[in-house]
């Protein structure tokens, strides 16, 4: 009976230990609110906290289509269920409009909402816990000058236990540390700038770094490239050249990238059209060449080359009458693009990579560049998933991954028939 009574009583104490250093962890770095806190608002505060919200694409996220602007209710298809965005607009019984400058930086810096709940992490508060108390004042006094929107958040739909706040702290104890990282003594001013908005309001490791299984990024494979959860875009890898590093592009093009979404090297599409589209072409030409030195100063990685296995004559073959057919006439015969208009495929890094998931994206859905101030009429890719099926688009995606001197992996129909049912949002 005493061994039964130890062992309960050591579980016990165990048990609580544990739920103490949970909770601990889910307090670090919290400081008490302060009480009757006010943001003296001024237009230009607004203004910035406009651009900076913009630098942020906290709309893309926080409005549904055709609703109004911050108001929430879009849902966020994640590997654990949908996360419903909230409304971020001033009014008082279903936005934000009660809440304190304090409460909001909170929300940003430590990921903990008003009434105390955590809060989950496809809000990217992982990145936004680097944005600092002017930025976050800043873009409060803009949220609360919105039109207040009376539009009531909707719950949250997450499969158990995700749906729990248990699991959620557990998940924070593992992979979530507040604060943000000193700016590097020995770089620039422009580079420390752009590793702020890159690891911060740009959040741009959400995408562009692996994930495991319980949707956490590693910092040690920090911009190394990722498939994007449910959407099934590949983000490609910011430092490596044979993916999306631009090392050696000239700052002016980096730039260019950013702002009008069309380069010299390449051009977006996908997901990041949309970014570009909300969100970069809208920084300043400052903010953007920070972001550009930032980005060329990425420490490169020269991932193993994959094993190419040759794909078969038949299917180069079918490929190569589909091309002729459906593509030719814009991409040409000899896959050299029409500069300004139609990307050249030969020697495009984007259609050899590893991954073949965003061509075939591209070759199913089309593909659209952002319109730009710097590109405001750009051509744009039919889809062909009404055209063409899984045999001819996997076809037709391995003879331009393998003409012209390019090289790289055979598409398979399973790979298109998965890219066709996983459609993204």
């Amino acid at each position: 009976m005493k061994r039964i009574l130890w062992t309960i009583s050591s579980t016990m104490a165990a048990l609580g230990l544990g739920a103490a250093a949970l909770v601990a962890l889910n307090l670090r770095g919290e400081e008490p609110l302060t009480t009757n806190e006010t943001v003296q608002s001024t237009p230009e505060l607004v203004k910035r906290g406009a651009y900076l919200a913009r630098a942020g694409n906290c709309m893309a996220c926080h409005t549904v289509q055709g609703g109004a602007p911050y108001a929430g209710g879009r849902g966020i298809d994640t590997p654990f269920g949908v996360i419903h965005t909230s409304n971020l607009t001033p009014d008082k019984a279903t936005g934000i409009g009660n809440w304190s400058a304090a409460e909001f930086w909170r929300a940003l810096h430590n990921g903990r909402s008003r009434d105390g709940r955590l809060l989950y992490p496809a809000f990217p508060y992982t990145s936004y816990t680097q944005v600092t108390r002017e930025d976050s004042d800043a873009i409060y006094a803009y949220l609360q000058s919105l039109p207040a929107v009376a539009q009531a958040n909707r719950p949250h739909a997450l499969r158990f236990p995700y749906n729990t706040q248990a699991a959620l702290g557990v998940w924070r104890a593992l992979f979530f540390v507040p604060g943000a990282p000193p700016a590097e003594s020995t770089q620039t001013a422009e580079y420390n700038r752009g590793a702020y908005l890159v690891n911060g309001l740009g959040h741009c490791a959400a995408c562009h770094t692996p994930r495991n299984a319980l949707g956490a990024s590693s910092q040690a494979q920090a911009f190394s490239g990722g498939l994007i959860p449910v959407q099934n875009w590949y983000a490609p890898a910011l430092n490596a050249a044979a993916e999306a590093g631009v090392a050696q592009w000239p700052v002016a093009d980096v730039v260019a990238l950013l702002k009008t979404g069309v380069a010299p090297q390449g051009s977006v599409t996908g997901p990041m059209a949309e970014v570009v589209f909300r969100s970069t072409q809208y920084l300043s030409d400052a903010d953007a060449q920070a972001i550009a030195v930032y980005l060329r100063a990425l420490p490169q990685q020269a991932p193993a080359a994959p094993a190419v296995v040759k794909p078969s004559a038949a299917t180069l073959a079918r490929g190569g009458k589909v091309y002729e057919q459906h593509c030719a006439q814009c991409h040409g015969d000899s896959g050299e693009g029409q500069p300004g208009a139609f990307p050249a495929l030969a020697g495009n890094r984007a259609v050899v990579l590893q991954d073949p998931t965003n061509l075939v994206r591209v070759v199913l859905q089309g593909g659209y560049l952002p319109a730009t101030a710097g590109n405001p009429r750009p051509h744009g890719m039919p889809p062909f998933m009404q055209v063409l099926g899984d045999e001819d688009v996997a076809a037709v995606s391995t003879f331009v991954r393998n003409a012209w001197g390019n090289q790289a992996g055979a598409v398979g129909t399973i790979g298109v028939y998965r890219a066709r049912e996983r459609r993204g949002s």
